[in-house]
């Protein structure tokens, strides 16, 4: 178990975090005489390392969805996805995304392929929703901090947004409000047999670089005021704000996560804190739901997916289930800790 653990944290860390990048960068920032333990250099450090993960990260994901797509053109998958009928295939989306550890950043580039792909708009935000929200690495690091029944319960309810919420959107019918360059993607019109190997990896290679045209200029945008929040709002405000147990916690904690920027492992310290300062358990857990589902970068690379109006429901959708949901754990707190 040791070795899995280990295998799955230099995964995580190094391969999909790309920890690695950051301490290169810090190394090279110090060098030339920026100190990366202060604001402005910390901010540098996270603006350089963030951009560059989420443009390879972009680059690899829609690399990768598109030459499978070459093989599942839209009317195949819909006919795959036809298998499955009502709930279930939210259900299938919002598990998903439970396995794929990404920061809510990091999972928009997956959800514009699996839209550019034809999956239905009810299934690709219930996997939006529950990527950043309710991953695995989540539910090992909550367990090792809260216990295994406040992390298995998290997971469950993070998935019961997912689903709800991407089914809400589907009866909306709301198609139309997913911008044009995706809903009209590339699609391979090609007999199956007709395409090799090469022609499939230009075709992936072309949707990359139409797509980082089109988001680059909203990852610079984000990261930036990222960058900004996440090296100059002080610890010690926050912890001032959230750690008083009035009734309005879990609304104010909600409130104030959403302009941050980080995965859940960006907020464990953030968390541990509050817990030390007494804030209740709901106020805690809503407050990372929020900055890991509905941060203000994220919020602003989407705005290039997706028209005002979808965009205000989802994050209308997401703000009241986590609202819910921290108010469910404080009031079973006794029964949880």
């Amino acid at each position: 178990m040791q070795i899995l653990g280990d295998f799955w944290n230099f995964f995580q860390n190094q391969i999909l975090g790309m920890k690695w990048l950051s301490d290169e960068i810090g190394s090279v920032l110090n060098a030339v005489g920026f100190d990366t333990g202060g604001k402005i250099g910390g901010s540098i450090q996270f603006f350089v390392y963030d951009m560059i993960k989420i443009m390879v990260l972009l680059g690899v994901l829609i690399f990768f969805i598109s030459y499978i797509q070459s093989y599942f053109p839209p009317e195949r998958t819909k006919k795959i996805l036809g298998r499955f009928h009502g709930i279930w295939t939210n259900i299938i989306a919002a598990l998903l995304g439970t396995v794929t550890p990404f920061c809510s950043c990091s999972s928009i580039p997956l959800f514009i392929g699996f839209t550019s792909a034809g999956l239905p708009i009810g299934v690709t935000f219930s996997f939006l929703i529950s990527s950043p929200m309710v991953d695995l690495g989540s539910l090992v690091l909550l367990m090792s901090i809260f216990g295994w029944k406040v992390a298995v319960v998290y997971v469950i309810l993070g998935l019961v947004i997912a689903v709800l919420g991407g089914m809400l959107i589907e009866k909306l019918h709301l198609q139309n409000q997913i911008e044009e360059f995706i809903r009209n993607g590339k699609s391979v019109d090609l007999p199956q047999d007709a395409l090799t190997k090469k022609d499939r990896c230009k075709y992936a290679w072309e949707q990359v670089i139409e797509t980082a045209k089109k988001v680059f200029p909203y990852v610079i945008i984000g990261v930036g005021i990222g960058a900004l929040i996440h090296n100059w709002i002080p610890e010690t405000l926050i912890v001032k704000v959230l750690g008083t147990g009035n009734p309005f916690g879990v609304f104010i904690a909600t409130v104030c996560g959403i302009p941050m920027y980080a995965d859940i492992f960006g907020c464990i310290p953030i968390a541990e804190a509050l817990l030390a300062k007494g804030a209740r358990l709901g106020v805690v857990l809503s407050f990372m739901m929020a900055v890991t589902t509905l941060s203000l970068p994220s919020m602003i690379m989407l705005k290039k997916a997706v028209k005002p109006k979808l965009l205000g429901i989802f994050v209308a959708i997401c703000t009241i289930g986590i609202i819910v949901v921290g108010y469910m754990f404080n009031a079973f707190q006794y029964l949880l800790v």
